[in-house]
């Protein structure tokens, strides 16, 4: 079923783009003043505090991820764009329990320690290339590539096609507003239909020869007698490949945007003690992670959030904002990898729905941050840069698409 998108470009006009990518002004005043606010040319309520998002993410029963409706513009309205009905995600426990199951035999404790290595190898790789007492852009040396060669490595498919993923993941990942909406729609199903016919013979090669990688634990992969087919792997991995390749990158970016413009004397410190690299990685996705949202449609009449919502209304959960609710985090607007706490944020989501992909990226964003550490002594802003002009649309609202900065040995 297509169902009908609510572009939330619609709920807040950002002047600029410079203040999508990072507005903290606006969740401060929706925080502070309407915390649970209708927007009536959407026909859409906004939840902006860490309690209210708990709830409408966690309970199920008065908040369902099931709905006619979505903010969701990921993917294509094509066949091969969409996700099987069978193992869709978006259902409500039980049902979301058995489906969800099947797809977590690809995220394993045991795959991550088994893919450690790979991904090491593929940062290294990377950070070779940049040299020392230069500039560098970042975005394209680093933060874009390494997450598409890592999960194509995870995928099992060739070294020489990464870039041909990156290219389907930035178009299926790219959002529209009402002017674009037919031309990025067309865009997306070519694409769509693209990533398709290439991976379905990889999948069905792999399944008579499995191997060590993602698809071929989802060919292997059994619930209460139930397997994958070939094409619900495909489509199901374009998915899981979007979500690897677009949020960790944004990540990474934002974590090197924060080091250089937020707090010019953190990266000292990480570099003196290591140790801190997790605590690090943890306050860039609370603090500079945005914009992380999520929506629901309201299952039975409540008061649950203080008004009256009725059943069959939309709910959009800002986890980002929630990110920064004074009553879950001291001094939530200011940067702190000491915070005791900053573990707790909700970018990944919460409860039944909790990011699958949530342990990788953490794993990647942590490899990266400290491989870059013990390779350069020091980094510093470039003067000229205009962040304006660096930024372009995505599906986590703002994201650089280019960072210049001056690293030494």
């Amino acid at each position: 079923m297509n169902k009908e998108i609510i572009l939330l470009k619609e709920v807040k006009k950002f002047q600029t783009r410079s203040e999508e990518f990072f507005p903290i002004s606006w969740y401060k005043e929706m925080l502070t003043r309407t915390p649970v606010y209708f927007h009536e040319e959407t026909n859409t309520w906004h939840v902006f505090k860490y309690k209210d998002v708990q709830q409408v993410l966690s309970n199920y029963e008065f908040f369902s991820s099931e709905g006619s409706k979505t903010t969701n513009t990921v993917g294509a309205n094509n066949k091969e764009g969409t996700t099987p009905d069978r193992i869709n995600l978006s259902l409500d426990p039980p049902r979301h329990q058995k489906n969800r199951s099947l797809l977590s035999a690809a995220f394993t404790p045991r795959s991550l320690r088994d893919w450690e290595p790979r991904i090491q190898r593929i940062v290294n790789e990377l950070i070779e290339n940049i040299h020392g007492n230069s500039t560098v852009d970042i975005v394209q040396a680093l933060a874009s590539p390494m997450p598409s060669m890592v999960i194509t490595e995870l995928f099992g498919v060739p070294v020489k096609d990464r870039a041909q993923f990156k290219h389907w993941v930035d178009i299926l990942f790219q959002p529209y507003d009402k002017a674009t909406q037919e031309e990025v729609s067309l865009r997306k199903q070519v694409a769509a239909k693209e990533y398709y016919e290439y991976l379905y013979p990889v999948v069905v090669q792999k399944r008579s020869h499995p191997s060590d990688d993602i698809l071929s634990d989802l060919i292997l992969t059994e619930v209460d007698g139930d397997k994958f087919t070939d094409d619900e792997i495909v489509r199901i991995s374009m998915f899981i490949l979007g979500a690897g390749v677009e949020t960790t990158s944004h990540a990474l970016a934002n974590t090197f945007y924060s080091m250089l413009y937020d707090d010019r004397s953190l990266y000292e410190k990480l570099r003196n003690d290591l140790d801190l690299v997790p605590k690090a990685v943890e306050e860039m996705l609370r603090y500079r992670f945005h914009i992380s949202k999520r929506d629901r449609t309201v299952k039975q009449d409540n008061q649950l959030l203080g008004p009256e919502l009725k059943k069959g209304d939309m709910v959009i959960a800002w986890m980002s904002a929630a990110n920064m609710d004074e009553e879950m985090f001291d001094d939530p607007f200011s940067l702190n990898i000491h915070r005791p706490n900053n573990k707790k944020h909700l970018t990944f989501g919460k409860g039944p729905h909790f990011c699958l992909g949530a342990p990788l990226a953490r794993l990647e964003l942590t490899f990266a941050l400290k491989t870059f550490l013990q390779s350069f002594s020091r980094i510093e802003p470039v003067e000229s840069f205009d962040l304006e002009a660096n930024l372009t649309d995505s599906a986590t609202g703002q994201t650089l698409t280019h960072l210049p900065m001056k690293v030494y040995k």
